[in-house]
């Protein structure tokens, strides 16, 4: 699957999503910086068909299709809409979606996923004091569970602090994988990027390779 932003952009105040074009598909992890604390989740919103643009548009292979990006695109922890509650336990995340997924969802059950996934020493401990690659691997991995998931749009993951190598060599993990992985986090990320391309072209040569993608900048002024 190939998905297109063509510049797409919501609202007109300062901290609305200017003009953006980014582009994510099967066996590639593409990064696009995005800063302010609302514009990550508006455009994760719309690149995975939860939310409609006011300015351009969104193709899925080629066509505009929202309903088709919302069941093949996973939308990952995007602050306020699909991040899990801070004081939940990660076995407790876990048995969510689980269930969601139509897997099993017993004690039992959640405690052989996260030992599977290297997760069971975390297993009590609520998940916003997860380690951060940790969460993001584990958040990621229950994403893909659900029918039909052939893309993943990974947000913010940054404020979680650690170091962006570890979240930005998952994403590329999933994408050797095949899935679609769309990753939207800080400008400073966007060096993770660049240093896994070698300062090189930005076009992937093989399965997996990252991308990079920089949020246009507005044409009022304004700042990214």
């Amino acid at each position: 699957m190939k998905v297109v932003l063509d510049a797409v952009g919501k609202g007109r105040r300062e901290h609305a999503l200017p003009a953006t074009s980014a582009v994510f598909e099967c066996g590639v992890a593409t990064l696009v910086a995005a800063e302010t604390e609302q514009r990550p989740t508006v455009l994760g919103l719309i690149a995975s068909g939860r939310m409609r643009p006011d300015t351009g548009g969104v193709t899925l292979d080629g066509k505009t299709d929202a309903s088709g990006l919302r069941r093949r695109v996973a939308l990952v922890d995007a602050p306020e809409v699909s991040e899990p509650e801070p004081n939940v336990t990660l076995a407790g995340v876990a048995a969510e979606e689980l269930m969601f997924a139509g897997r099993r969802s017993d004690p039992v059950a959640v405690r052989r996923w996260l030992d599977e996934h290297g997760l069971g020493d975390e297993a009590s401990v609520p998940v916003s004091n997860v380690d951060p690659a940790g969460r993001v691997r584990a958040l990621c991995e229950l994403a893909v569970l659900r029918k039909g998931v052939e893309a993943i749009v990974l947000v913010s993951p940054d404020r979680h602090g650690g170091e962006p190598a570890a979240w930005w060599s998952i994403a590329s993990d999933f994408a050797a994988r095949g899935y679609a992985v769309l990753v939207i986090a800080g400008q400073a990320s966007q060096g993770v990027a660049r240093s896994s391309l070698g300062e090189r072209d930005e076009t992937p040569r093989a399965l997996g390779r990252p991308r990079v993608r920089r949020l246009t900048a507005p044409t009022n002024g304004g700042r990214v």
